[in-house]
């Protein structure tokens, strides 16, 4: 006799996560008792009926799993019904971020992020430069840009005041693009287009094509083309779920790699709060969410077909995932996403989640591929 128990392990990419050792971060484990004082072949009875186990990296890297263990005890080789769904209620950062209609952001915002690396490099070479200009005077060679300038009662090199004004470029860039951001959403919230019908014809399976059809009331003149695909990857989990799983107090120090509470930005339940104020660009205040769809850290596209009245077929990812799973640390996501082409003003993206049945297949990846968490930086 023994307990039979469903274990969450979660170490998720943070924000900006290529500065981190993922090696060197702590696991989330959080566990679950679903049965107590039972026979391993009535564990086995009741693992067969639930959500199929998945592993999704390594531990030594970034890792999304779901196991169940029997006795403290990992089980193995179990055998799975085919096409078990997650009933479970959408988690908020379904409801508030990854529903209805989202723009895309000025393409000048990643421009300007490039642009600042660039000076960033200049700078560091000009100053470089200035330091070892006396020892390449004392050899004879000429300088360049040493002389000085007198502004006020202070001398300054002539080539700090060359390179300065350059870091003044990406902010005037980035003020500019927020201007446009602000007046494109405004634009589009006086003038909003009527939500798309999506009917899922048959089942919607981890392992299998998804069949759909797309209705639109109206089709604006300014539409030049549409596409429809899906996608799937992992939702950060909940911030206070992290906190708890790593014995800590919400309003104690945080774990490694989350940053500490920052107000207005984030909510419980909503992330990990390790991309506020850096995922999106300047959005208006009073919309669910925002106008601007974050993209998953983790993720991957299925089939993109172009938009047609009739039936499509969109082709499953690349690699294998399970279904749709809301747990607070484990949260795999799948979505339909409906991309329309707009003349002189960008994308426009419908957005609806999708609940995904799970094959009976166990899923492994050895890789969780890693994404950009920016919003212009968003892979369509």
């Amino acid at each position: 006799m023994g307990s039979l128990e469903v274990q969450h392990l979660v170490k998720y990419p943070p924000f900006e996560a290529h500065r981190l050792l993922a090696s060197e971060l702590p696991i989330s484990r959080s566990n679950e008792t679903l049965a107590e004082d039972i026979e391993q072949k009535q564990a086995l009875e009741i693992v067969s009926k639930s959500i199929p186990s998945f592993k999704i990296g390594e531990k030594s890297s970034w890792l999304i799993e779901r196991r169940y263990l029997f006795d403290g005890n990992t089980i193995k080789h179990e055998v799975y019904d085919y096409g078990v769904e997650d009933d479970s209620e959408w988690p908020i950062i379904v409801e508030k971020q990854r529903r209805g209609w989202y723009l895309t952001p000025h393409p000048i915002h990643a421009t300007a992020r490039k642009f600042i690396n660039g000076v960033v490099y200049v700078l560091l070479i000009s100053l470089l430069y200035l330091f070892i200009e006396p020892l390449l005077d004392s050899m004879g060679i000429p300088g360049i840009g040493t002389g000085t300038v007198r502004i006020g009662l202070l001398d300054y090199p002539l080539l700090a005041l060359i390179v300065g004004p350059l870091f003044f470029i990406p902010l005037g860039l980035r003020v500019a693009a927020n201007f446009s951001d602000l007046r494109k959403q405004k634009k589009f919230l006086n003038d909003r287009p009527l939500s798309p019908k999506i009917e899922i014809i048959g089942d919607a399976v981890a392992d299998k094509n998804l069949k759909l059809k797309v209705k639109f009331d109206t089709i604006h003149d300014n539409w030049n083309s549409i596409s429809v695909y899906w996608r799937v990857g992992a939702l950060p989990p909940a911030r206070d779920a992290v906190f708890s799983a790593l014995n800590r107090t919400i309003d104690g120090q945080p774990p490694p790699g989350l940053t500490t509470k920052l107000p207005h930005h984030w909510e419980v339940g909503l992330d990990d709060g390790t991309g506020a104020g850096e995922d999106a660009p300047m959005q208006r205040q009073g919309v669910r969410g925002g106008l601007f769809l974050r993209p998953m850290r983790v993720m991957q596209s299925g089939g993109k077909v172009e938009y047609s009245e009739n039936e499509m077929v969109l082709d499953i990812p690349q690699n294998s995932w399970p279904g749709t799973t809301i747990n607070p640390l484990v949260r795999i996501h799948w979505e339909i996403i409906v991309q329309i082409e707009r003349e002189n003003q960008g994308p426009l993206l419908w957005v609806e989640p999708l609940r995904v049945k799970h094959s009976s297949e166990h899923v492994e990846q050895k890789t969780l591929l890693v994404n950009d968490g920016r919003t212009e930086s968003n892979i369509f």
